[in-house]
């Protein structure tokens, strides 16, 4: 059976965690493929929330086995905390495996994301400051360490050893700071942590393809989202890795012709954290209203989320890169309380209109949105089980961000909760 991929079509935190939830009820195997533990998924099952950072959505299935990819950046602690607060509630991690060719986040890594970003000053990039970008740089830099690393001890110290003799030069001559021994890091790595994780580590290609060819159910996660990704974001202020489809190929191990579903997940209105540029974006009393009624504050990091009103010129951008099958609406009840919305269908800069986003960033952060005005509902649209229950501006407002965006949407989310969604289509 081919592959589903869920991808976040904005700036992150458009709900993946909760539709991978979703739709990992009838999955075998759920693979996140890129990104570190920067990203937090919230999935709230009968009233009770879940935090995940870097386990993929679905070990709250016990007939899922999840897989973190080669194409996460991996903090053991970070892993390890993680996995001990799910058993904590009941949750089987036994699962869990994790691929031998994942990259190591080492103290190196966050020692130096902190103080580039407070070297940066006001020029500085909004990083969760946790190493992911570091991790990256030294994986392209063929430096880094991966995981299979931890389970060959001479191996780890030799490349540790190597490695150490430019970053703590970098610390002492660039940043003032003290020498990190090797030692220390050993003592942590291959004495606490590779002991632990060792039974977890695997050829997840060979998981994956396994299951493939068995005709099971293989759902592929994204983290962070479309507009975060290295490649099509919105450089600089973007992630290191590929969120977009396609980096579901290489961060799983899998080639394209194994994928037969792509689903984007965007939010009914927009948000983003940190730095970049945002051309929709609510300074006002709107915002706030957003932020309140959304509870925009970031799941790892606490951060306050910027907010805006949709934009269908993004949208239409992340049909395009990650060819999109279909479209799933999240939080359509954060608008329940609006008279009037707003959705972005163009831009326009010095007198050009710009239906698709513009290649140039400088035209990009002077873009004036221009709007389509939309009636709200006035409704409270949080018990909905069937799209006939949805009120009339609500469907219509539904609707009409499918066609700006070119696919259907089949699916949309209207409460935290995992079964408050509505099915418009299949």
């Amino acid at each position: 059976m081919p592959a589903t991929v869920v991808v976040g079509t904005q700036w992150g935190d458009e709900g993946k965690g909760k539709l991978t939830d979703l739709l990992a009820k009838e999955a075998q195997v759920v693979v996140r493929y890129q990104g570190g533990h920067n990203a937090g998924h919230t999935i709230v099952v009968d009233g009770e929330s879940f935090a995940l950072q870097l386990i993929p959505s679905g070990v709250l299935y016990p007939s899922v086995t999840p897989v973190i990819g080669n194409g996460v950046v991996v903090d053991p602690q970070v892993l390890l905390a993680e996995m001990a607060t799910l058993e904590a509630r009941g949750v089987d991690c036994s699962r869990l495996r994790i691929s031998g060719s994942a990259h190591l986040i080492m103290p190196y890594h966050q020692e130096l994301d902190s103080l580039a970003e407070r070297r940066l000053g006001r020029n500085k990039l909004g990083t969760t400051k946790r190493g992911i970008g570091p991790a990256y740089a030294d994986k392209a830099s063929r430096i880094g360490l991966r995981v299979q690393d931890l389970l060959d001890p001479k191996i780890f110290r030799q490349k540790l050893d190597l490695v150490l003799r430019e970053k703590n030069q970098v610390l002492a001559k660039v940043y003032n700071r003290l020498a990190l021994s090797a030692d220390d890091i050993c003592a942590r790595y291959l004495d606490e942590y590779a002991p632990r994780l060792a039974p977890l580590i695997a050829d997840t290609v060979g998981i994956v393809h396994d299951a493939l060819d068995a005709g099971s159910e293989v759902l592929l996660e994204g983290a962070q989202a479309t507009f975060l990704d290295l490649d099509h974001g919105t450089y600089p202020f973007v992630t290191s890795s590929n969120p977009v489809a396609g980096g579901a190929c290489t961060g799983a191990g899998i080639g394209p012709r194994h994928i037969a579903r792509v689903i984007g997940i965007a939010k009914a209105y927009l948000t983003r954290v940190g730095s970049g540029p945002f051309p929709t974006e609510l300074t006002g009393s709107s915002g706030d209203e957003l932020v309140e009624r959304g509870h925009e504050f970031g799941t790892n990091t606490g951060r306050r989320r910027r907010t805006g009103w949709f934009d269908a010129v993004m949208a239409r951008q992340a049909v395009r890169l990650n060819s999109l099958s279909e479209i799933a609406l999240t939080k359509l009840d954060v608008l329940d309380t609006f008279e009037t919305l707003r959705v972005c269908v163009a831009y326009e800069h010095d007198g050009t209109r710009y239906e698709h986003l513009p290649y140039h960033q400088s035209v990009l952060h002077q873009a004036t949105p221009v709007y389509e005005q939309l009636p709200g509902w006035r409704t409270d649209t949080t018990g909905t089980t069937s799209v006939a229950d949805l009120p009339t501006a609500a469907r219509a407002y539904v609707d009409r961000l499918s066609e700006l965006a070119g696919v259907p949407i089949h699916l949309v989310g209207v409460g935290p909760g995992r079964e408050q969604f509505v099915r418009v289509g299949d």
